[in-house]
């Protein structure tokens, strides 16, 4: 120990020697590369935990066939009993890395900011229950989702017999729908209190019937009864209750809770240090310098936003904090959307569509959910929350076609703006001139001669002071003007 560090002397190559007790408890460094021994153990077990000292992974990098890397200790002076020969690890050479963090300040024009939703509030009424189902409504029950359907039993000797479920074929619609109803009710409608709303049951009954009947699949020797089994019974329940949620947003929209800490979220704070070789060069239209790959698709769509004329900016979402919460089979996930990108849709650069993309080939029933979420919840939540600009959401499936069908989302979702801020300017300037509701149905109504409003004809104000009638009922009547005397209409 008096020549460790000391050139030409025993000991000259160690830059560093730590010393904390015996390592026993509380040594937690995944750099230690070197153990040395110089005093005498009383047990076995403290050999084992001086030695364990030194196993924590430096990296957790997978390599090209999914695993970890092996990685290897020196152990000097300890008596230790293994099971296997000494292994000689060879040095290895550091894979390479890259530092990920956002160019400042000559990109922060292309800063992006979001919000960090950390849940939903959903508002339903009490009074009539509607829903509104679509594609990714239906349930395919599957061998994949409810588990082996024949199982085969045989002993050494004897005969073998093969256990199914065909006998879940004899449970009675009526009581799969009481027991399916009653769990809905139970899981989504409850009072402050935390009392059921059992009022809703037989509207919830009459939905879940419509449901199991045109949007419930069996598949492969699966039965409507499995879903009596609590994983798929909640299942069914959130798909269910999203669509009664999606009937309801134009009267009740979803609420999103922030996070109190940390509501908002920005590029501008990404610093991460990888060594993944998936990876894109980015542009002037991505605040960071790389775009950390998942797959060979997102890079194609990497180059797709890059040339679009329509995109303003576009980011990966690698280590960003931006996470969508959702429910799958009755427990809380979180969902990682893969890309963040801000369109101009002729407001101008200051106010730019926020599009969330999801790159994705295969469709599970959890990527129904997650999509599921984005429709129902998580968009229109954000965007009835306002200060975040307008959010939507956006799944391209083939890659093949990925430029086509990015092309062709761009001007639906423009198209459907447009609509949207005309119809609400229309509706704003009905409001105006006529003091009514924007939302309500209009409905004309008859009116009398006596009130109809007084026209100017040849610079002087004329009206009729015969008999009151309705003016669909004066013969000839077509949008002339009236004449005193008899009351008829002249043109």
């Amino acid at each position: 120990m008096n020549t460790v560090g000391k050139a030409g002397r025993l000991g000259g190559g160690i830059r560093c020697v730590v010393s904390v007790a015996m390592l026993s408890e509380g040594w937690d460094a995944n750099t230690v590369t070197h153990v040395l021994g110089l005093r005498a153990f009383g047990t076995q077990l403290l050999c084992e935990q001086v030695i364990g000292r030194s196993l924590r992974r430096q990296s957790y990098e997978l390599n090209e066939k999914g695993l970890f890397n092996a990685e290897y200790a020196d152990v000097f002076g300890i008596p230790f009993d293994f099971t296997a020969k000494p292994v000689h690890a060879p040095p290895q050479k550091p894979a390479e890395t890259v530092q990920v963090k956002a160019l400042s300040p000559e990109r922060d024009n292309v800063e992006i900011r979001f919000p960090r939703v950390a849940g939903y509030r959903v508002e339903l009424p009490n009074d009539r229950l509607t829903a509104e189902f679509t594609e990714d409504s239906r349930l395919v029950l599957t061998p994949e989702t409810v588990g082996p359907t024949i199982t085969h039993n045989q002993g050494i000797i004897g005969e073998g017999h093969d256990l199914t479920i065909a006998h879940l074929d004899r449970i009675r619609q009526s009581t799969l729908l009481y027991e399916l109803t009653l769990r809905l009710l139970y899981n989504h409608w409850r009072d402050p209190d935390g009392e059921p709303e059992l009022h809703l049951f037989g509207q919830l009954k009459r939905i879940t019937r419509t449901w199991m009947r045109d949007y419930l699949e069996c598949k492969g020797n699966t039965y409507p009864a499995q879903l009596m089994v609590a994983e798929l019974a909640d299942l069914a329940c959130e798909k269910i209750a999203s669509a009664i949620t999606r009937a309801e947003l134009h009267r009740q929209p979803v609420k999103a809770m922030l996070d109190p800490y940390n509501p908002t979220g920005s590029t501008r704070g990404v610093n991460f240090t990888t060594s993944r070789t998936q990876r894109y060069a980015t542009g002037c239209r991505c605040h960071l310098n790389w775009a950390i790959l998942d797959s060979t698709w997102e890079g194609e769509f990497c180059r797709v936003l890059d040339s679009h004329p329509q995109v303003l900016a576009w980011v990966k979402n690698r280590n960003l904090g931006f996470n969508v919460p959702y429910r799958f089979g009755g427990r809380a996930h979180t969902y990682v959307p893969d890309f963040i990108v801000l369109l101009n849709h002729g407001l101008g650069p200051d106010e730019p569509l926020h599009v969330v993309v999801e790159v994705k080939g295969f469709r599970g029933e959890d990527a129904r959910a997650k999509m599921e979420t984005m429709d129902t919840y998580w968009v229109p939540a954000v965007n009835a929350l306002g200060g975040h600009g307008r959010w939507a959401f956006l799944e391209l499936k083939d890659p093949h076609r990925m430029q086509d069908d990015f092309d062709a989302s761009v001007d639906a979702a423009l198209r459907a703006l447009a609509d949207k801020e005309c119809a609400s300017k229309t509706a704003q300037f009905l409001a105006m001139i006529g003091g009514s509701d924007p939302n309500a149905e209009y409905i004309p109504r008859r009116r009398s001669v006596e009130d109809a409003p007084r026209r100017r004809t040849g610079g002087m104000m004329t009206r009729s002071d015969g008999p009151t009638r309705d003016i669909e009922d004066i013969p000839g009547r077509r949008g002339g003007t009236t004449s005193p005397g008899d009351g008829q209409a002249h043109n």
